[in-house]
């Protein structure tokens, strides 16, 4: 769904994105004019209280955010969650999308599936959104775009690896699971999601998966976005097992924002939206 603008003199040259899970929210707003963040806010729910629902949830938040009742051109909805996967243009068929799905998740008859296009790249995300927070979003903000916040991931790590020969890892760390994004030269070659409580986890799935792509882990560069920092566990022992381990260069996207190095990599695909 997309936001009719009937008049160029009604632009506000702002653009609101909110990624959304289970466990709570972040939210943009971007000049379109200069490419830049004008606000940002990460907002956690309280969970503990089972008789609250998650739209009472969502309520709270915006009644408590006045940024989110402002007026915008347009307004992009991601869905953070695992139950996404890539289909190449050339074996995608509308009609199936549950069964691509079925290779990485437990799908259900009654589950909603939706796709993102990929053209550049002649592949589709499909996955399942929130349709709940969807719904609540329809009555909130009226007509949206939605996404999988690993469309953005994925779309951008293609980017930025442009003619760059060898084989390269990306691992995108959330609080309960981590995806694994294997590029070369703009060929998307591996993606996964993976939950994981422990470094050893991590660690088990990340040498399997270079074993399986035949990966040398002491001459392959891997690179980690999302909620890690070098003087953690999980880093320590990426580092441990692999000898070319760094964080993603944000360098260049701070450029447009005022935000720390941190929270470039753990807002990753929402700055990029």
């Amino acid at each position: 769904m997309l936001v009719n603008i009937a008049n160029i003199t009604e632009k506000k040259y702002k653009k609101l994105t909110v990624q959304v899970s289970l466990v709570g929210f972040s939210f943009c707003c971007f000049d379109t004019l200069n490419h830049s963040i004008l606000c940002f806010r990460d907002i956690r729910f309280d969970t503990s209280n089972k008789l609250v629902s998650i739209e009472d949830l969502f309520t709270k938040a915006i009644n408590e955010n006045p940024e989110l009742s402002d007026s915008y051109d347009e307004i992009l909805i991601l869905h953070d969650n695992t139950l996404s996967t890539f289909v190449p243009s050339a074996l995608f068929d509308e009609q199936y999308l549950g069964s691509y799905l079925q290779f990485n998740t437990k799908v259900f008859e009654t589950d909603f599936f939706a796709y993102n296009e990929i053209p550049s790249y002649q592949m589709n995300a499909v996955y399942i959104p929130y349709v709940n927070i969807n719904n609540f979003f329809v009555d909130e903000f009226g007509s949206f775009t939605y996404k999988h916040a690993n469309t953005i991931l994925v779309t951008k790590l293609l980017d930025v690896s442009k003619n760059v020969d060898a084989k390269k890892m990306f691992v995108h760390m959330n609080s309960d699971h981590f995806e694994v994004v294997v590029v070369q030269n703009q060929r998307l070659l591996l993606f996964n999601s993976f939950d994981y409580k422990t470094p050893e986890d991590l660690i088990y799935y990340l040498l399997f998966t270079a074993e399986q792509l035949n990966m040398n882990p002491e001459n392959f560069n891997l690179e980690f976005l999302g909620t890690i920092a070098e003087d953690d566990a999980f880093f320590k022992i990426a580092y441990k097992y692999i000898r070319n381990v760094s964080l993603f260069d944000v360098t260049d996207l701070q450029k447009n924002n005022s935000f720390s190095k941190e929270e470039n990599l753990k807002h990753f695909t929402l700055f990029q939206s």
